[in-house]
């Protein structure tokens, strides 16, 4: 359970971190029109913190996929070799949240 609440920070992660990027283009864009040679270096400076940032992301989005991958194969492996318990499993759950949705 605590692996899937760390998979779901990361895909939280990288959706802010996507959120981040897109507004710092956004300002880069904004000022590429001004002028002065330290705006130009402070733009450049962000333009390759930007690129790394991106390059990051692509990596962990590509490390995010295969892990769940692995998962669903994992999964997929114990159902069709345990088919009665992961059907216990599935009815327990449904009676969960049956009983949880009932009481509102």
């Amino acid at each position: 359970m605590d692996k899937l609440a760390n998979e779901v920070t990361k895909e939280q992660l990288l959706a802010d971190f996507s959120v981040v990027v897109a507004d710092a283009e956004a300002l880069l864009k904004a000022t590429a029109n001004q002028g002065g040679e330290k705006l130009a270096e402070v733009r450049a400076k962000a333009e390759e913190s930007l690129r790394v940032m991106k390059d990051r992301m692509v990596d962990a989005q590509e490390a995010l996929v295969v892990k769940t991958r692995a998962a669903a194969k994992a999964t997929d492996v114990y159902v069709h070799e345990n088919p009665w318990n992961a059907v216990g499993v599935a009815a327990a759950l449904g009676l969960l949240i049956g009983f949880l949705v009932g009481r509102r």
